[in-house]
């Protein structure tokens, strides 16, 4: 069997080659450890092997950019399915199951399914993100047999129903853990500033790569997108990731930018369309992507611009989830991050930082 392996370290390769194909497998490790590319890497030899395999996402956007990795790492007459949970338990249920409010379905239902079908032969799955899927979630694989592999981050939870790592593997039964270390996307600037709202008990190893210091800028009202036009024309070959707090502030930036800058061709993404330009994008090309907070999982881009951080001014500074989605943004930025607030003062939460650690103006 002939693996391709794609910017891989000496210790991911061996981390990817001692997984064994049987059983379930936890996989766990910090922001940057390249948990979504093993995750592709790992269903891809799966697949290798003849074996039928699904790689899921709870994000359609992370399924968007894991779908195109695997296309061109996967065996064309094997080809790797990247799927959103939520889209692979309505295929398998057979239609859509009953909800119960919380975004996802009725786990009870999904259960009196897998427990009144016939054997069928057990599916491979392997899950990119999966602390963001809930508890039940496992317990259904282990009730389908399902040889399951996650990849997981319990210090990244950015959704409400969420599973600790303990949970993933307590469900799945019997379950290896495994562990991979470092930090192969931030500079050794973005993880110092990052450290300041890990809400783990240990920090990574700090990575060696240098570069600026994340910067904070005081916008006038809409301002932020003055600075996204000079990013992108300073860079016109880099990904600009823009992770806003709102859909209103999404489609605010989007506006300015098509009236001032229309060459930019900037894209939005938005979980709530259906379909089109809002729903689809094409996440190869360099340029400014404008995403919501919760959709910024698993994604990475050369610079990262957090415009609205004024929306969190009266958020409690000592919470931790507002901590750990802080935690989760600014390591989405590969190079360069810079953070935006409106008013006369800096939210308290990046008050408490250091110049040392994030510039000013």
């Amino acid at each position: 069997m002939t693996v391709t392996y794609l910017d891989l370290t000496p210790s991911q390769r061996a981390a990817l080659d001692g997984l064994p194909f049987e059983g379930n497998h936890l996989v766990s490790g910090p922001p940057g450890s390249g948990k979504s590319i093993l995750a592709v890497q790992r269903a891809v030899m799966l697949a290798l092997t003849g074996t039928p395999v699904t790689l899921l996402t709870r994000s359609n956007l992370l399924r968007q950019s894991l779908a195109g990795v695997a296309r061109a790492l996967g065996p064309s007459d094997r080809p790797v399915r990247v799927a959103t949970a939520h889209g692979w338990l309505t295929e398998w249920y057979g239609a859509r199951p009953p909800g119960r409010g919380d975004g996802w379905y009725d786990w009870n239902a999904l259960f009196d399914r897998a427990a009144g079908t016939d054997p069928a032969p057990a599916p491979a799955l392997v899950v990119d993100e999966g602390q963001d899927l809930p508890p039940e979630f496992y317990l259904l694989c282990r009730m389908l047999q399902a040889r399951t592999t996650v990849f997981a981050d319990e210090c990244q939870r950015l959704t409400d129903t969420n599973s600790t790592l303990a949970e993933i593997a307590r469900n799945l039964g019997r379950c290896t853990r495994h562990d991979v270390d470092g930090n192969h996307r931030n500079t050794r600037q973005i993880a110092a500033f990052a450290a300041h709202f890990h809400t783990g008990a240990c920090l990574p190893d700090p990575p060696g790569r240098q570069g600026p210091v994340p910067r904070l800028h005081r916008f006038p009202e809409r301002g932020a997108a003055d600075l996204l036009i000079l990013l992108a024309q300073a860079h016109p070959r880099k990904r600009i990731g823009v992770i806003a707090g709102s859909r209103h502030t999404q489609f605010s930036l989007l506006g300015s930018l098509q009236r001032r800058a229309p060459r930019l061709r900037p894209q939005l993404y938005t979980s709530e369309a259906k379909g089109g330009q809002y729903r689809t994008l094409d996440l190869g090309r360099p340029g400014i992507v404008i995403v919501h907070r919760a959709s910024a999982k698993g994604l990475d881009f050369d610079t990262v611009v957090i415009p609205d951080t004024h929306h969190d001014a009266a958020a409690d500074p000592t919470s931790a989830a507002l901590r750990m989605s802080y935690y989760v943004l600014a390591t989405r930025a590969r190079h360069e991050l810079h953070l935006g607030y409106e008013g006369e003062s800096e939210p308290p939460l990046l008050a408490q930082v250091s110049s040392r650690e994030l510039q000013r103006g």
